[in-house]
């Protein structure tokens, strides 16, 4: 009891200096990453569908850091836990009062991203699985007035982007296009008025690459659609409007059908094919992202 009561004699008067005050420092919370995901913050899981080692945050980090020990790791038991979690992230849960958006590259960079909403949790998309490179509280909205690309591209909800320009991780070479998807059948639609003036059927499978290339004349420049299969009413020196429809998505050209997707390339002037893309190291097109803004959309 004496020992006790020194502890406390010890702590009223640390407590009160000249008349002053002290604060004392509060318990753990939050905002120590404790690897446990508490009422706000946003967490990232090591596996899908919530599961396996957490690291939580509450705020923005524009890059995640790639090794120990000055990465962002996760903390919480299970499956990955002390890893970096950039690049290594399936699934989150937004337990913040604030929007959060995941972006594919550092300094929330990438037209690759995933926004979640309060509350919300869930597996990261194709393309941001295991490729998260920073996230954002409250970003910007898209631009008012604007449509995102994948929605002008299928008409419909659903669609996304799978790997941004210059956006391969695993394959050698430099991305010249936008690949999009999503599912086999998928309407696909033309994103500018303008003339076809090369036209390639292909067919399913690796060696049998579909083309329709469309030149728009205003900002002389082409836009080439690959592995989609063109409608049958399509015809070299044919002008197609804006928003109509030219092929369904398929996978020719692709080797297998669970690769099946939508390429959309942007190329300088008149040109008839896409650029080499695998096992090339120069990029051919410059990155399309101002033409497609300048066309009313967001790259989305």
């Amino acid at each position: 009891m004496r020992t006790r009561n020194r502890i406390l004699a010890a702590v009223a008067s640390a407590m009160v200096l000249g008349g002053t005050a002290v604060a004392v420092a509060p318990p753990a919370s939050a905002a120590d990453r404790n690897g446990v995901c508490e009422t706000g913050e946003f967490c990232y899981y090591f596996n899908s569908n919530n599961q396996g080692s957490v690291s939580d945050f509450t705020g923005s980090v524009n890059d995640y850091g790639t090794k120990q020990p000055s990465c962002f790791d996760y903390k919480g038991p299970g499956n990955g836990k002390g890893k970096c979690i950039k690049n290594a992230a399936a699934s989150v849960w937004n337990r913040t009062s604030k929007t959060v958006r995941v972006h594919f590259n550092s300094n929330y960079g990438g037209n690759v991203y995933q926004d979640f909403k309060p509350g919300a949790k869930g597996n990261l998309k194709p393309g941001l699985k295991n490729e998260n490179a920073s996230h954002q509280f409250s970003p910007s909205s898209s631009s008012p007035g604007r449509v995102n690309l994948s929605s002008a591209l299928y008409k419909t909800s659903g669609g996304y982007i799978s790997c941004a320009f210059d956006g391969y991780t695993s394959t050698p070479g430099r991305h010249e296009g936008i690949d999009f998807y999503r599912g086999i059948g998928t309407n696909v639609h033309s994103l500018v008025n303008g003339q076809i003036i090369h036209l390639a059927r292909g067919a399913n499978g690796g060696s049998g690459l579909s083309t329709i290339s469309i030149y728009n004349a205003s900002s002389n420049r082409t836009v080439i659609y690959l592995h989609s299969a063109p409608r049958s009413s399509l015809r070299v020196g044919q002008q197609v409007s804006r928003g109509q429809l030219i092929a369904n998505e398929a996978w020719r050209g692709v080797s297998s059908s669970g690769a099946a997707h939508t390429h959309v390339e942007v190329r300088p002037g008149r040109q008839k094919l896409a650029a080499k893309s695998v096992g090339d190291p120069v990029l051919s097109n410059p990155n399309p992202t101002s033409f497609w803004v300048s066309q009313g959309y967001n790259l989305r």
